[in-house]
Order: C-alpha cells, then structure tokens, then sequence
C-alpha cells in the first residue's frame, strides 16, 4: 500500500486539478463567464429557495371538480346508450358520484342495466388483463343508478395529481423559471418551489388556471339578458367587458376540444395592432374545425376558456387551414400568458392554492453568508484539533479536506445540482465524516508504533487495519442516505445528495491522496520517528 506507480500519482493529481477547474465557474462574475464556452459556464451550482430567494406554493387539486365532470360525462353516455337500447326513461339526474335514471317501464330495467354495464371500463388492468370496473349499476323498482366505485375514486385522483404535476411543470418551463422542485405532497397536493421568480402573483395565475378551452356555437335564438338558457345551452359571462357582450347563450355541445390544439404564440394583429394569440391545430383538430366552419357560416362561434367566453367572432368563411387568431382585451403580457398556458395544456381540475411563501433575496444573502461562515468555521475548528492531535500527519488530513469541499463541488457543478441550507448542513457534516477516516488511521499508527514496530511497517499496518473500518462505517452511512434520497423530497433529498458525495469522496481524499502526501513525505525525509 505504499507504493504508488507513475500513472496512479499522475491521474491522482489530475482528478484534484480537474475538480478544481470545474468548480471554478461558481466563483467567477458574470463577465468572466460570458467569455468561457457555455459547456463550462453552466456547469455550476444553482442555490435553491432558501439561498437564491422565491415562491414557495402548496397546491390541492380539487378532486370535487374531477369526480363532477365524470358524473356529467357518464350523463351524455348514458342517454346514448340508453336511445340505442330503446329503452325509455323520464328523467336522468346527475349526483354526486352517480347517475340516476328513472324508467318509464319498470320492465326494462334489467336492458337498461345491461346497457349501462357498457359504460364501465377496468381500472388497474395491466398486459396480462384483469382489473375491476369503474361503475357500479344497481336497480330499486324504476329507477337505476350508475355510481362510481372506489377504486374508480382511487384511480381518478390518482390520474388527476400525475396529470396536473405534469401541467404545472410544463407551464413553469415555459415561463423560463430554472431548477424549480415540483413534488407530489399527500394524496392530492403538489409542492412547488420557484429559486428567483420575481413576480409570484403571476406563477400563482399561471397555476391557478385551469385553462380548459372549447370551441362552441352561439344559440343566437337566445336571450342571454333573460336569465334562462334553452334545453342544451347555458349562459356565459365574457371576458371582453363592454366591448361587445358581457354575457352570451351558449351551446353545451363542444364542437372543437382545445386539447386538439398543437401549438400558440402571442402576436400582434398587422391591421389594428392589436395583441392577439394565435393558435395551430393537429390534423384531427384541424379536419373537425374546418368542417364546423364550413357547415356554419355567418354564426358566431365563441372560444371559451374555463366557462367563460373570450371572443366570439363570426364565421365569414370556411377555415380550413387548421390556423386561428384568438382576438379580445389583451396586452402583451395577457397575450403571452394565454398562449403559455394553451402550449402546457389544460388541467384536469383547478388547483387552489393552500399555503403560499415567500423568501426575499435579502433573506437568502444572509443564508449564503450564514451557510459559508458555518462552514469556515467548521473547517477551522477541525484543521485546529487534527494539527494538535497529530502533527504533520494532521495538516495532510487538512489539505484532504479542502480537496474534499473542492470535489464535492465539482461534483454538484457537473450535475447542475441545486444547493440548499440543508445542503450546505450536509457539506459541514460530511467534513466530519471525511476526518475520522484520517483519525482512525492515524490511531491505527500510532498502535502499530506504540508496539515498536518500524516507520514503514507501522505505516502500513495503519491504512491496511483502517481500511475496512472506514469502508463499513461509509458504506453504511452511504444506505442510510439512499433512503432519504428515495423517501424524501426537496431539501431532505439535497441533504443526502451532499452527504454521498462527501462520502464516496472521502474515500478517496482520506485513503488515497493522504495516504499519497505520507509515502511522499516518508520516501523523502526517511524519518527515524513517525509524528503522530
């Protein structure tokens, strides 16, 4: 163990040159890393919400609104299924989680059962089959209720937080936001934390909106001033004011679903110069919108996003291009919001938003400063007790230790990692971890040299005894924060990224180059006693 060929001291040294190149765009200023290659000038820590400053939101998806809307789409199956199997019925409600239908001939209750058996679909089927249906359909005398199951509640919540965290992700990359932490918190809350977003009120409209667009008809037969909507159509407040309407009568039959939209930008119209969003279609989206143009020339045909109505224009030709231009109240802002939150998608539910935080830029200044003093002063404090404990021997242990710090940020640049309070606690704490490697060695030394035993041979006998001690303890230490990496969100997982990188590091600052500097120094100065 105390030999070490040309090549070993040559990659040992370039590893320690290497980690502190990398970990240098940290610490250069912005005008020094505009002049570097891109490649390198990322490579660097991003500091989380607590160092950097930001919104901290708690969100809950309303599962009310994602149970309602399968109630009113088991509606709309149910009178199909029930006019294909001409069975007759006078009245189909909608409750909370079911479905009633009351038959004009108690007869027909069991086709009508089987009809609305059709409506169910299996819920946690995998490629080998199986799975339970998502409705259950009862009957008492004349009336017959399609209810949904637990497991259909169970599979339904689960959909909607998968679904929504991914909608809340992808509007929050299009606002440009960089590292943000969005996390599953609880069986329906989202946890999201923005490091240096500037203007929190518009994250939380961005999020707040469900944006949940429909192309409908105008029932122009209608009287929106009335107060009651006909049979198949409701009335909607407009979003333009007094522009033109403030309310309209609306089919409820959706002619086009957003959800075929492709693409939406903001711009402005080259006539008026007015802002406007305009808007692409995929083909099935595109065929179905020009076939309704084309069937309705000279209706209005409203845009509506989240029940309310946005524009209305009238159909003058047919639009066959799959292209559209969303037109209203809009600024530049407005326009680029909407057309943000049309790419990202519609929510399946709105979310609300439960707890709301804010750390202010000052506030984060003076956790780095906190963060960095405690991490000096920890360095210190441990440089200081290895000196006087153990000599030359201890300041090698020192110099390991800076390498270490050194690595590890290397390390964390290299993954773009964000860099948290917790974070930091774990740099300090993996520093202690780093230093009973070279405590145990150089008591294992100091043993071997007790008994008489020669510089050389006590020096071997320490780093080969020492060896598997320190292996166990960081091998155990190392599972110990694969669990809280696996388990933990946000600063629990920055805490144990830290501490595996201090750990698997300190194997190689404290076994490694210390044991390199020793052999060194021992092959040089041939010392008659070992100072330990």
């Amino acid at each position: 163990m105390l030999y070490f060929s040309r090549w070993k001291i040559y990659l040992i040294l370039a590893t320690c040159i290497a980690g502190f190149i990398m970990m240098l765009p940290n610490f250069l200023g912005r005008d020094t890393l505009a002049a570097l290659p891109s490649w390198y000038a990322n490579s660097k820590v991003s500091l989380g919400l607590d160092l950097r400053g930001g919104s901290h939101l708690l969100l809950e998806v309303d599962m009310a609104t994602v149970i309602r809307d399968r109630v009113e789409g088991l509606v709309d199956g149910a009178r199909q299924q029930l006019r294909t199997a001409n069975v007759g019925y006078t009245a189909l409600n909608a409750g909370d989680r079911a479905v009633t239908v009351q038959l004009r001939d108690p007869a027909q209750a069991e086709d009508a059962v089987k009809a609305l058996r059709q409506l169910a679909s299996p819920v946690g089927a995998t490629a080998l089959g199986g799975g339970q249906p998502d409705l259950t359909v009862s009957v008492d005398g004349a009336t017959v209720t399609v209810a949904l199951s637990e497991v259909a509640l169970r599979d339904r919540a689960t959909q909607a937080i998968e679904q929504s965290i991914e909608i809340v992700r992808r509007r929050i990359d299009e606002t440009g936001v960089n590292e943000p932490t969005i996390a599953r918190q609880g069986n329906d809350r989202i946890l999201v934390q923005l490091p240096g977003v500037e203007d929190p009120d518009r994250i939380k409209r961005l999020l707040g909106t469900t944006a949940k667009m429909t192309f409908r008809l105008v029932d122009m037969n209608a009287d929106p001033n009335t107060g009651r909507a006909p049979p198949g159509s409701e009335i909607l407040p407009s979003t333009e004011g007094d522009r033109y309407q403030s309310k309209y009568v609306i089919r409820k039959k959706v002619e086009v679903d957003g959800a075929t939209l492709q693409n939406a930008s903001a711009g402005t119209n080259p006539q008026t110069g007015e802002w406007v969003v305009n808007f692409e279609f995929n083909t099935a989206g595109a065929n179905r919108f020009a076939e309704v143009t084309k069937q309705n020339v000279g209706r209005p045909f409203a845009i509506v996003l989240d029940n309310k109505v946005i524009s209305a224009p009238v159909i003058r030709e047919p639009i066959t291009g799959g292209r559209g231009q969303i037109s209203g109240n809009f600024n530049a802002a407005n326009a680029n919001d909407l057309a943000v939150l049309l790419r990202a998608g519609a929510l399946p539910a709105p979310l609300k938003v439960i707890e709301e935080r804010t750390v202010g830029p000052d506030l984060g200044a003076d956790s780095i400063r906190a963060g960095l003093t405690s991490v000096a002063v920890g360095f210190a404090m441990v440089c200081v007790y290895m000196i006087a404990s153990y000599g030359l021997f201890g300041a090698f242990a020192c110099f390991a230790l800076f390498v270490n710090i050194v690595l590890t940020l290397a390390a964390l640049s290299l993954l773009q990692a964000t860099l948290t309070l917790p974070g930091i606690a774990g740099i300090l704490l993996s520093l202690g971890l780093a230093v009973d490697a070279n405590i145990l060695i150089n008591e294992r030394i100091r043993e071997e040299t007790k008994k008489g035993r020669g510089v050389f041979a006590s020096m071997e006998a320490g780093f080969s005894r020492a060896y598997s001690t320190i292996v166990d303890s960081n091998l155990t230490t190392a599972i110990k924060m694969a669990l809280l990496f696996i388990f933990g969100t946000g600063a629990i997982k920055g805490f144990a990224v830290t501490i595996t990188f201090g750990i698997l590091i300190s194997m190689f600052t404290a076994t490694v180059l210390v044991r390199l500097m020793m052999v060194t120094w021992l092959r040089r100065t041939r010392p008659a006693v070992l100072p330990v």
